[in-house]
């Protein structure tokens, strides 16, 4: 049975070694990820490149997301590159102070704003948590504070507010400049960081259609503000990632679990796709096996629902990038079998806005009631194979299609499979029968199987799906 949850895996270091990515893709990645907080465009452009050249040599397509740095809120640097900070002691977040002349007392900050943005009784939060500041007073450009949690705080460390609150925006100079990159790259995702709305995502997607780019655009939530906003933020974008590094500072760590799963099944429900990220398998960097509580952590994001599971440094810095992939495929395929992960809880009591969202639950129904072998759902945008996806089933889904871009679209859509096709006649039944001789060929279906397919009259037509076909393998020539 092939895995229907898709693996993205960050490229770096450790990945930029052509074998090793010929190892990963053959361990099952789906999508690349290439963060732009690290290294120089160039070198993102060449990495994208090379998984692209290496993906069509095993015969595969390998989606690209280009994770935007955003407004990470850090600290300057120190004298002596690290200070220990005790309980009960004054520590000031300076934005006047030199960013690299920190001390035990006070600490440059990048982002100018923040004594405007917090007051007194504000609880700063500082490297992903691990030091707890106080806020008892804000003058001038400096932000007193009394440390309640302490300890080692070194160079750069991140910034949150707790509870969220914070000011600056989610496109930084920076972003807009990588943006342009996305698009010269023909990166298949944009993700964007800290997005506090849905002005955020449309903000982003107009940039990236203004450099020429076609890819979606994925929100990452890591705002307390835009779990606030979560509908909004779904509706505007084509993806979102938990980010749950970020987001588990703000919320705090108790609320994080029910908000994931809060968020998994909404994005299913409003027809998204969902990435679940962060420290699934933080082990690895270091260790050739994960932990217990990790494989449980894939597991359960698996049962939820979510499109895709996410490795950070675990594969762009990691020891084991490749065994981190195997182990990964290797638990998602496991949660798969249960009942929990096969059984769809989409709701068939809504009324469809559109003809091919019908078709594509038409088709999920009739596949989890009969033994069908496989679905066809020839496509131009990829919105029914999308559709298809939303509901849990065993029955593998092949998006054909022509586009290379929707190709590589479909890698992140849960329990769906991308296969070049292209129409060389306007009759449909003849293009059906294209499409079973494909599925057979490729091993999916065999003769006396059940096959269901979709597809729009008239062809190539993007949204037009508005038929779907039972079909016997081997009757009538496929049809």
């Amino acid at each position: 049975m092939q895995r229907r949850t898709k693996i993205v895996a960050t490229l770096g270091p450790s990945t930029d070694d052509p074998k090793i990515l010929d190892q990963m893709i053959e361990a099952g990645v789906d999508v690349v990820r290439v963060n732009f907080s690290h290294d120089l465009p160039e070198v993102h452009a060449r990495r994208a490149a090379t998984v692209r050249d290496r993906a069509q040599a095993h015969g595969r397509q390998i989606g690209v997301l280009v994770d935007l740095q955003g407004p990470k809120i850090r600290i300057g640097r120190f004298k002596n590159r690290k200070v220990r900070l005790k309980e009960g002691e004054r520590f000031i977040l300076s934005t006047d102070h030199p960013m690299d002349q920190g001390d035990e007392e006070r600490v440059g900050i990048t982002y100018t704003p923040l004594p405007q943005d917090v007051s007194r009784g504000v609880t700063l939060l500082l490297d992903d948590g691990r030091i707890v500041l106080w806020v008892d007073q804000v003058t001038g450009n400096e932000v007193v504070c009394r440390v309640v949690v302490g300890g080692e705080l070194s160079d750069n460390k991140g910034v949150n507010r707790q509870g969220g609150g914070l000011s600056a925006r989610a496109l930084t100079d920076k972003d807009r400049e990588d943006i342009k990159w996305a698009a010269k790259i023909e990166a298949d995702y944009v993700a964007v960081s800290f997005p506090r709305n849905a002005k955020d995502i449309d903000e982003a997607r107009a940039l990236l259609c203004a450099a020429g780019g076609r890819g979606g655009i994925v929100a990452k939530i890591e705002r307390a503000e835009a779990v606030g906003a979560i509908e909004e933020i779904i509706r505007a974008s084509d993806a979102v990632m938990i980010a749950r590094g970020d987001l588990g500072v703000e919320v705090g760590d108790a609320a994080l679990p029910p908000i994931q799963k809060r968020i998994i099944k909404l994005a299913r429900k409003m027809n998204s796709v969902v990435i679940t990220a962060t420290q699934m398998m933080e082990s690895m960097i270091e260790n050739a096996i994960p932990t217990r509580a990790e494989v449980s952590d894939v597991a359960n994001a698996v049962l939820d629902g979510t499109d895709a599971v996410m490795l950070s440094a675990e594969t762009a810095s990691g020891k084991h990038p490749v065994a981190t992939v195997a182990a990964m495929d290797r638990i998602c395929r496991e949660a798969e079998k249960h009942d929990e992960a096969i059984h769809s809880g989409h709701p068939i009591d809504i009324q469809f806005g559109r003809v091919d969202e019908a078709i594509a639950m038409a088709i999920m129904y009739s596949a989890n009631h009969l033994p069908v072998r496989a679905i066809a759902a020839l496509t131009e945008s990829g919105s029914t194979a999308l559709w298809m996806s939303r509901m849990s089933s065993t029955v593998p889904i092949y998006a054909l299609t022509p586009h290379i871009e929707t190709r590589r679209k479909v890698t992140l859509y849960r329990g769906v499979y991308p296969v070049g096709f292209s129409v060389t006649t306007n009759d449909p039944a003849r293009v059906m029968e294209e499409a079973v001789d494909e599925l057979r060929r490729r091993g999916a279906v065999r003769d006396g199987d059940l096959a269901i397919l979709s597809i729009g009259e008239p062809l190539a037509k993007p949204g037009g799906t508005n038929t779907m076909k039972i079909v016997r393998v081997g009757d009538l020539h496929g049809i």
